[in-house]
C-alpha cells in the first residue's frame, strides 16, 4: 500500500519493500504515491459478474501512467512492484488500480485492449536494485543534458529525465516555444550517456504537471494531483466572471490561464443567460445611462449616467428588462434616482479601502489623529474662556475687602466674618498659568487691607 510521504516528485526515494497480506514484497514510492492516484471505491464490494477484469493500471515515475495486461493471473493490488513489457527490454512500474475501475478508465481514455503489452512477473529484488540506481543517476544525467544543450545552442528547456526500468532507455522530456532541430543533441547524448536516447516535447502544462508545486489557493497544483485533461482557457472565461483582466493573478504556475477558471464557468454561463446584454443603455429623461456592474448571483445590475458616473443605481434584471421595452417604444423612462436610491459611491471607496494591505494601519492613523485634534480644541477652549494667570476666586476676596471697608459694617463687638461654605462656591478652574500662583496667599495685598480694617477683639470680662 503506498505511504503517506509527499515529499518529492522523484520515484527514486522508496520507504523499501514491505510484507503485504498475500505475503508479496511492494515498494512504496513516496514522492510519487500522490500525483494522479485513482480511490477504489470498489474495493469493498463484492463482484457478483463472473468474468474478472484481466487489466491493470501501472504508475511510472510522475503522471505516467499505461495499461497492461496480466496474462499470467498474477495475484496483484494497489502498490505491488510488477516488471512489464516495454520496446526494448522491460520497465518497472507500480500498480495504481485494479478492479473494474481499470474497464472505466479505458473506456474514458479510449484505450484500445490490442495495444494493451503484458506483464512478465512481480519484481525481484534483482530488478528492484536496477531501477532503484538507474533512478538515482537521473538529477545528474539531468544537468548534463542541459549543459549539452546549451552548448550546441538549442532553445529548449529539458524539464524531466526519466530511465527505463532496465537502464536500457532514457526518455528526456523537453519543453520549447519552436521547433527544435535535435538530431545533433542525440548523437551527443548517446556518446554522453551509452544508452538510447528518447526525445519527448511537452507543453508548459504538462511541465507543472511533472514537476508540481504549490498553486495560489495554498493546495497542490491540479494538474499534478487529480487533474488528466487540459481545457483551452482563454479570457473570455475571466469576462463572463466579472474578473480583472490582470495576467499576474490569472496565469498559473505553468505561466498559463489557470486551469481552475473553468471549475465555474457552466454556472456563470447558466445564470448569465437571463441576463440583458452588458452594453445595454437606458434613455432616461435626465440623459443616457450605461449598465458598468453586473452581479450575477444577486440577479441586479448598475447603471450610472454617462455624464457623470459618480452615483451607481442597481435594478433587478426584470425591471431592466421592463425599461428596455419602454425604450423600444420609443418612451424614455423616469431618472434612475426617481426609480432607485443610489448607492454612494463612498460605498465603493470603503470596500476598495477594507480590501488593502494597510487598511489597519490607516484606521489607528486616524484615530491618533482625531484624539490629537480634540486635545487641542479642548485647549483652545479653556484658553478662550479664562485668560492665562487670572483667577476666578480673586473677585471674590476683592468684595469681601470692600465689605470690610464700609464703615457702617464694623463694630466693636463684631466677630470676624465666617469664611464661604465650600460648597456654594462656584467650581475654580485651574487656569494654565505659573504652577505655583495659587499657592502664595501671603502676596495678595487685599488680604493684608483686610487684616488692618479689623481692631482687635476687646476683652468683655474687663
Amino acid at each position: 500500500m503506498s505511504c503517506g510521504c509527499k515529499t518529492s516528485g522523484d520515484s527514486a526515494h522508496s520507504c523499501g519493500p514491505k510484507k503485504t497480506a498475500n505475503g508479496c514484497e511492494s515498494v512504496n514510492t513516496c514522492g510519487n504515491s500522490y500525483k494522479l492516484s485513482v480511490f477504489d471505491w470498489l474495493s469493498d464490494i463484492n463482484n457478483p459478474a463472473p468474468n474478472r477484469c484481466d487489466f491493470v493500471e501501472v504508475r511510472f515515475k510522475n503522471d505516467r501512467k499505461s495499461f497492461y495486461k496480466n496474462v499470467n493471473n498474477i495475484p496483484l493490488h494497489i502498490g505491488s512492484v510488477v516488471t512489464v513489457e516495454s520496446s526494448p527490454g522491460h520497465d518497472v512500474g507500480v500498480v495504481s488500480l485494479t478492479g473494474e475501475l481499470v474497464k472505466i478508465q479505458m473506456k474514458k481514455k479510449k484505450f484500445s485492449e490490442e495495444l494493451a503489452l503484458k506483464i512478465y512477473r512481480q519484481a525481484n529484488q534483482k530488478d528492484l536494485e536496477v531501477w532503484q540506481e538507474a533512478r538515482k543517476k537521473e538529477d545528474g544525467v539531468k544537468l548534463e543534458a542541459r549543459k549539452i544543450a546549451q552548448r550546441i545552442g538549442l532553445e529548449m528547456k529539458v524539464t524531466d529525465v526519466e530511465y527505463q526500468g532496465d537502464s536500457s532507455k532514457i526518455t528526456f522530456y523537453y519543453t520549447a516555444e519552436n521547433r527544435v532541430d535535435f538530431r545533433q543533441l542525440i548523437k551527443d547524448y548517446a556518446g554522453a550517456f551509452r544508452t538510447k536516447i528518447d526525445m519527448k516535447q511537452i507543453g508548459f502544462r504538462q511541465e507543472a504537471a511533472k514537476v508540481g508545486g504549490i498553486g495560489s489557493c495554498g493546495r497542490e497544483l491540479c494538474c499534478s494531483t487529480w487533474l488528466t485533461d487540459f481545457r483551452s482557457v482563454n479570457t473570455n472565461v475571466a469576462r463572463y466572471q466579472q474578473l480583472s483582466i490582470n495576467p499576474q493573478k490569472l496565469a498559473g504556475q505553468c505561466g498559463k490561464l489557470k486551469c481552475c477558471l473553468n471549475y465555474e464557468l457552466d454556472s456563470y454561463l447558466d445564470a448569465l443567460s437571463n441576463f440583458p446584454s452588458s452594453s445595454t443603455t437606458l434613455e432616461t429623461e435626465k440623459g443616457k445611462a450605461f449598465c458598468i456592474k453586473i452581479d450575477v448571483f444577486k440577479k441586479k445590475m448598475w447603471f450610472a449616467y454617462v455624464d457623470s458616473s459618480i452615483a451607481w443605481y442597481d435594478f433587478d434584471i426584470d425591471l431592466v428588462k421592463k425599461l428596455i421595452s419602454k425604450n423600444k417604444r420609443g418612451e424614455k423612462i423616469l431618472p434612475l434616482e426617481d426609480l432607485k436610491q443610489p448607492e454612494a459611491s463612498t460605498q465603493n471607496i470603503d470596500l476598495i479601502q477594507e480590501n488593502s494591505v494597510d487598511r489597519f494601519e490607516k484606521k489607528n492613523r486616524g484615530n491618533r489623529n482625531r484624539n490629537t485634534q480634540n486635545k487641542s480644541n479642548n485647549h483652545q477652549q479653556g484658553q478662550q474662556g479664562q485668560p492665562q494667570g487670572q483667577k476666578r476666586n480673586r473677585p471674590e476676596r476683592q468684595d469681601r475687602s470692600e465689605k470690610s471697608e464700609n464703615p457702617n459694617a464694623q463694630s466693636g463687638n463684631q466677630p470676624r466674618p465666617q469664611k464661604q461654605n465650600p460648597q456654594q462656591k462656584a467650581p475654580v478652574e485651574k487656569a494654565e498659568g505659573n504652577p505655583g500662583d495659587d499657592k502664595k496667599p501671603q502676596n495678595n495685598p487685599n488680604k493684608k487691607k483686610f487684616k488692618k480694617k479689623y481692631p482687635p477683639k476687646k476683652d468683655n470680662n474687663a
